[in-house]
């Protein structure tokens, strides 16, 4: 049966919304956070597992994966979703944010981009035309227009600049994408900090028409406070019917943050680059399981998590297999990290269709800010 592409708004609680997505391999409920697979895989992690944190959407990265294996090497072999065993939808970026983050291997003209591989130094030449062909090969569900992520801080004549021949490529995507029924194309507001800039990008997306709108050049170091600032500035420009997808964000309390203004989906990863590195989201905030305090703690990371990772084993186990050099700790951690991003999801969810967001996210607030207290210090914990 053919699945259009399509935003179902279920609830709604202040600015945030509780929703449905529906698309041509599975739906995904809102707010939504997509584990992030750059290379073809959701790092330390299989396929299952992720798919068990109830995760229903995982996003790759064109750039990435144009290098290797190659776009064309992975339509041969079915497309992004099989050549992984990925089971539900999956959104690519487009490889504009490599635009920014490689700007020392590029060189842009209103073409496009050409990349020295940061693997090899072979020469690339991203066009949106080509983004949007490399994305057609990998099949995926949804794909990003072509933009370019301005850095901060930047002058406000270089960020309009930059914005504007955003929406030039946005334009030129938008021609080039092969429209498929349960399939979607993005566009992406830019336009720095800047209210007035943001305003022009919102209009000008809008009169291309995109299936969605998501919020780039924000989490590039502006923090917290003028993030929500741009939010609050952005979102009521963009059309109330398709999904609203800011990326690259972020930390638990930035994404309850910006759910609270609007957004629907959201991206980072922090949950698989944290477990990497040691470190345990929590409700009562972020571990260091390198700690020596875990080393004969019986407890486990945190029971509110549905998860084998965050439940069974202890933090005593996790800290001996970090001081040891053991693959599986890394593997728990990641696998636990984002469990504990799905819980809070599901919580946001429940939570707007309640009408009690405001009073979940002052309480997780609270808990974050208590931060994780033993038992024996603290008998109220």
């Amino acid at each position: 049966m053919t699945v259009a592409f399509s935003y179902e708004l279920l609830a709604s609680d202040g600015h945030a919304r509780r929703g449905r997505i529906a698309t041509a391999h599975g739906a995904i409920d809102t707010p939504a956070f997509m584990p992030v697979g750059t290379a073809g895989t959701v790092k330390a992690m299989f396929p299952e597992t992720v798919a068990s944190t109830g995760a229903q959407i995982v996003l790759g990265n064109t750039y990435h994966l144009m290098l290797r294996p190659g776009a064309e090497r992975i339509a041969a072999l079915g497309g992004l979703r099989r050549f992984m065993n990925w089971p539900g939808p999956v959104l690519t970026d487009s490889g504009g944010f490599q635009v920014m983050s490689l700007a020392k291997l590029r060189k842009m003209k209103e073409d496009g981009v050409t990349f020295q591989s940061h693997i090899d130094g072979s020469k690339h030449h991203l066009s949106p035309e080509r983004s949007i062909q490399i994305q057609h090969a990998l099949d995926s569900t949804i794909t990003m227009a072509f933009d370019e992520c301005t850095p901060f801080p930047a002058e406000k004549d270089e960020v309009a600049e930059s914005m504007r021949m955003s929406m030039r490529w946005a334009r030129r995507s938008k021609d080039a994408f092969v429209a498929r029924p349960g399939y979607a194309l993005f566009g992406i507001v830019q336009g720095g900090i800047h209210e007035d800039l943001r305003a022009e990008s919102a209009a000008a997306l809008q009169e291309i028409g995109f299936d969605g709108y998501a919020v780039g050049g924000l989490a590039v170091g502006e923090g917290q406070e003028l993030m929500f600032a741009t939010l609050g500035h952005t979102i009521p420009h963009l059309p109330a019917d398709k999904p609203r997808y800011l990326m690259g964000v972020g930390k638990p309390l930035d994404i309850l943050g910006a759910v609270m203004r609007g957004c629907d989906m959201f991206d980072c990863v922090l949950p698989t680059r944290s477990g990497r590195t040691a470190q345990a989201f929590t409700r009562h905030g972020t571990l260091n399981m390198r700690n020596a305090r875990h080393a004969g703690d019986a407890r486990p990371l945190d029971e509110s998590v549905d998860c084998p990772a965050s439940r069974i084993y202890s933090r005593a186990y996790y800290h001996h297999l970090i001081r040891c050099d053991e693959v599986l700790g890394l593997m728990l951690l990641s696998w636990h990290n984002v469990a504990f991003y799905q819980q809070i999801m599901r919580d946001m969810r429940e939570a707007i269709a309640a009408g009690n967001l405001a009073a979940y996210a002052a309480s997780f607030a609270a808990d974050q800010a208590r931060g994780d207290v033993d038992p024996e210090d603290d008998p109220g914990a």
